[in-house]
């Protein structure tokens, strides 16, 4: 995998696409459809006009690419329908490439801070276990949160993390990565 530098039309974007969704998710927990909408149609629109139909090629791999990843998890209610939406609008301005980047370094990112929480929380215990009996349940090919309504993202009685404001610090962390060890864009 070889990460690329964005054009600057592009990371104007997602610094604004993921700056703006995690503000809204940490202020209401949702992160809007006109918000991942516009988004996944600047980056085919930017794409297409800066890299033609290459551009236009990756944008709507990164979209499809996204979706493959985190529509498993809406359905098993493991994560909101908002963020993987998200995911899909960062794929369409950062092709598959990149979003698998950003996808990496939110995971990273995600894991620290929920074990942070969870220790701010003072239920690092019941967290940890919790995610061994999660992990059996998915083993035994069964949907978690039909077993434990906390593991259901649309329920509050778990912890729960606005996984926007983790993307949108994935996204800061790839920009800065990516301007670091440039590798220019070439369909």
């Amino acid at each position: 995998m070889q990460l690329t530098d964005p054009p600057l039309a592009a990371r104007i974007l997602l610094l604004l696409l993921a700056g703006t969704a995690a503000a809204l998710d940490v202020r209401t927990r949702r992160i809007p459809n006109w918000l991942t909408v516009a988004g996944a149609a600047a980056g085919l629109l930017v794409n297409a006009w800066l890299f033609s139909w290459a551009g236009l090629r990756d944008a709507a791999l990164g979209i499809v690419l996204a979706l493959l990843v985190y529509l498993p998890l809406v359905l098993l209610r493991g994560m909101g329908a908002g963020d993987a939406k998200l995911m899909a609008a960062i794929g369409a301005l950062t092709g598959p490439a990149n979003w698998t980047a950003i996808f990496a370094l939110s995971g990273v990112l995600g894991g620290v801070m929920g074990l942070a929480l969870a220790l701010w929380k003072r239920r690092l215990r019941n967290t940890l276990a919790s995610t061994a009996e999660l992990a059996g349940e998915l083993a035994r090919l069964r949907k978690p949160h039909e077993r434990k309504p906390e593991w259901n993202v649309q329920q509050s009685a778990g912890l729960r993390l606005p996984y926007g404001l983790v993307i949108a610090l994935g996204v800061t962390a790839f920009l800065l990565l990516s301007r670091a060890w440039p590798v220019r864009y070439n369909p």
